[in-house]
């Protein structure tokens, strides 16, 4: 199983980017997919959760109304956008995979991206 994310970088504040999680070699379709951030000296946070199967979403508080979550034809790959960006945004942006929606409300993943980072700053 692989994930790899893309779409980090250096952003304005006021700015918007899409990240994306390329998965591969899971055997099944029926999966979560959750977005989590981390910057340095602080915890990991769960931001986002994904089923693929059925197309819920969650979001959470810290970027409702600023975060979308998409898939592409083949859903091959999961990308998030988010608007509005803030210097506490500045992260490492992590995609993962679970098999059921409540582990990944939790952050209880299976398999892990090694990360993306996002520079917020004017």
């Amino acid at each position: 199983v692989q994930l790899v994310e893309s779409g980090g970088g250096l952003v304005q504040i006021g700015g918007s980017l899409t990240l994306s999680c390329a998965v591969s070699g899971l055997s099944s379709e029926d999966y979560v997919l959750g977005w989590f951030r981390q910057a340095p000296g602080k915890e990991r946070e769960g931001i986002t959760c994904f089923s693929r199967r059925h197309g819920t979403t969650y979001y959470s508080d810290s970027v409702e109304g600023r975060a979308t979550v998409q898939t592409d034809n083949s859903k091959d790959t999961v990308s998030l956008q988010l608007t509005g960006l803030a210097p506490d945004d500045s992260a490492t942006y992590y995609c993962a995979t679970t098999d059921l929606w409540y582990r990944c409300r939790r952050g209880n993943m299976g398999y892990w991206g090694k990360g993306t980072l996002v520079t917020v700053s004017s």
